[in-house]
């Protein structure tokens, strides 16, 4: 076994050993809590968690050493999701922060706003949401109408953001908005740090068919952003909203495979128990599952193409959730009694439907497949 695979499987182990130590009391509770469309359920427990990692340096595992991170190479951030996965520690609070903006300010950002932002991410003192979709400028995000003009030291901003993931919790947006006037698609839009804190700034949760409400609309009006808080230069955000968007589909996305793992295992042994196995439809269908698990494993391990990437785990994921209706048959579509809460089966079939839109629906990661991995012409535009 060479060096380096002996310096990853260290580090596996020693997150391993870490969260059997610390996933205890308190803590132990908050196992398996918190998952996608569950994002509701002990929050303040699992921020408490959050600053628990952090005190402990589990926080920014990939980030450099200099700005608080451990340094970790890519097999290293591999390690440690899957193992905080098969650990079913509960889903972190500070996901947007650690994984999207602390990236995007380490490579683009100055160093006042390196100072200022990335010490209270890595200790989860301060939570992030990311401002970027809008009703009508949702996966094509080039048409965003949020407005930010200059006012002496500040931006003042105008618009609606929607989709915006636990904004309700965030103390902080990092917000794609038009700072030129004249401007259209690409050109003339900024990334601005907002603060969420403050007059201007309204955040109304949506309900969903889970019947959660980590989505939000987020309404901006006069609400104001630093001068100094802007990522990159004015005029510079849709190169930065797009290196802020490369790092959202990173390698944590391993950790979400285990997940996923769980799940179907979960499926198959329902699947035994209720007898739906002996059915060759379905015994097909979780076949294939299963292939399609490890081949999406493979993919993410040569670094597939992320919109290819996103665009094969998400209508995976949604078959899955469909095909949990057809192992649990006619009880799938029953509440059992009050308080008529959806299981966990219910659940994955209702959120999942969403997976192929939210993060760059279906039809635009085929055009961006189409247009930048195959060389094919762009789609018209009127």
């Amino acid at each position: 076994m060479s060096s380096a695979m002996n310096s990853v499987e260290a580090f596996r182990a020693e997150i391993r050993d870490w969260l059997a130590a610390h996933l205890r009391g308190a803590f132990a509770d908050l196992k398996g809590l918190g998952g996608p469309g569950r994002e509701h359920e002990a929050f303040a427990g699992r921020l408490a968690w959050e600053r628990h990692l952090a005190a402990h340096a589990w926080t920014c595992v990939g980030w450099p050493r200099e700005y608080g991170g451990r340094g970790a190479s890519v097999a290293e951030q591999i390690a440690f999701h899957e193992e905080y996965a098969l650990a079913d520690a509960p889903a972190r609070v500070n996901h947007i922060g650690e994984q999207l903006l602390g990236p995007t300010l380490i490579a683009h950002g100055t160093a006042e706003q390196k100072d200022r932002f990335l010490p209270p991410i890595r200790a989860a003192e301060e939570l992030w949401c990311q401002g970027y979709s809008e009703p009508g400028a949702g996966s094509d995000l080039a048409a965003v109408r949020t407005r930010a003009t200059r006012d002496g030291d500040t931006w003042v901003v105008h618009g609606q953001k929607i989709w915006t993931s636990l904004a309700h919790e965030s103390q902080w947006c990092f917000v794609l908005a038009r700072t030129d006037p004249g401007s259209r698609r690409h050109a003339g839009l900024s990334c601005l740090l907002v603060p969420m804190d403050q007059p201007g700034v309204a955040v109304r949760p949506i309900t969903q068919l889970t019947g959660t409400g980590e989505f939000n609309e987020v309404f901006f009006d006069g609400a104001r952003a630093d001068a100094a808080h802007v990522v990159g230069a004015p005029g510079d955000g849709w190169r930065i909203a797009m290196a802020t968007l490369g790092f959202e589909r990173g390698v944590s996305t391993l950790g979400q495979q285990v997940g996923f793992r769980r799940e179907l295992e979960d499926l198959i042994a329902l699947a035994r128990r209720t007898g739906a196995l002996a059915d060759p439809h379905v015994r097909d269908r979780l076949a294939r599952a299963w292939s399609g698990l490890h081949a999406m494993r493979a993919g993410a391990l040569r670094g597939t193409d992320p919109s290819t990437a996103k665009l094969y785990w998400s209508h995976w994921h949604r078959d899955l959730g469909e095909l949990a209706m057809e192992v649990r048959g006619a009880a799938s579509t029953a509440l059992p009694g009050e308080p008529y809460e959806l299981d966990a089966w219910q659940r994955l079939f209702l959120f999942s439907r969403a997976d192929t839109v939210y993060a760059g629906s279906s039809e635009i990661q085929r055009n961006i497949i189409a247009e930048r991995v195959l060389g094919l012409p762009k789609e018209p535009r009127p």
